[in-house]
């Protein structure tokens, strides 16, 4: 079973002058993914390379940053792989020393970069989400509240039109249940949309 990760781990090593500063974390998507790349190259302007590598959805990708070719992102992405990962975003920002590593120094900088900081975070099983959508007349707004709420489910949008619109996401595991017992009790009043 896939696993992510409870919140963000960091981690710091020194090799040969050279700092590199390591963090994991769960991402959704590539968009949040490339948000946090972008927010570390503000908070570390004088950084040299700020390289990651990222699973989630089905998708991966790795960047090196300038980095030779292979030797920090494509690295960083095969820690995840084996630790069997999926929506997590690692990264690893590196101020230069002065002393070249040479690729081999750098595949196992970044990689224990990254190893380091997974040492110390909290992994999690990874819960499929559904996101639903329904209809119900305003005097069942309270008891379709209440039942969202003890399912665990995430309220989203809701909207008061002719009827109330509910969107809310729970864990796939628990869906089944909950419509099952949304509809018993909504006795056909209660409608799902696409």
């Amino acid at each position: 079973m896939p696993l992510t990760l409870a919140q963000p781990a960091h981690s710091e090593i020194v090799v040969k002058k050279s700092r590199f500063i390591g963090c994991v974390q769960a991402v959704p998507d590539r968009a949040g993914a490339q948000a946090i790349v972008a927010q570390l190259r503000r908070e570390h302007p004088g950084a040299t390379h700020v390289c990651w590598a990222f699973l989630a959805g089905g998708q991966s990708a790795a960047n090196d940053d300038g980095e030779p070719g292979g030797t920090a992102g494509r690295p960083m992405l095969e820690v995840l792989r084996r630790q069997d990962l999926e929506g997590v975003l690692a990264t690893v920002v590196r101020y230069f020393g002065g002393v070249k590593l040479g690729a081999g120094g750098l595949v196992r900088a970044y990689t224990d970069a990254v190893a380091q900081a997974l040492l110390t975070a909290t992994k999690v099983p990874l819960q499929k989400t559904l996101t639903l959508r329904c209809t119900v007349p305003y005097a069942m707004e309270g008891w379709v509240r209440r039942e969202l709420q003890s399912a665990g489910a995430l309220l989203g949008d809701v909207r008061h039109d002719q009827a109330v619109r509910f969107e809310f996401s729970l864990a796939e595991p628990n869906a089944a249940a909950l419509v099952a017992r949304l509809n018993e009790a909504g006795q056909g009043a209660l409608e799902w949309l696409d």
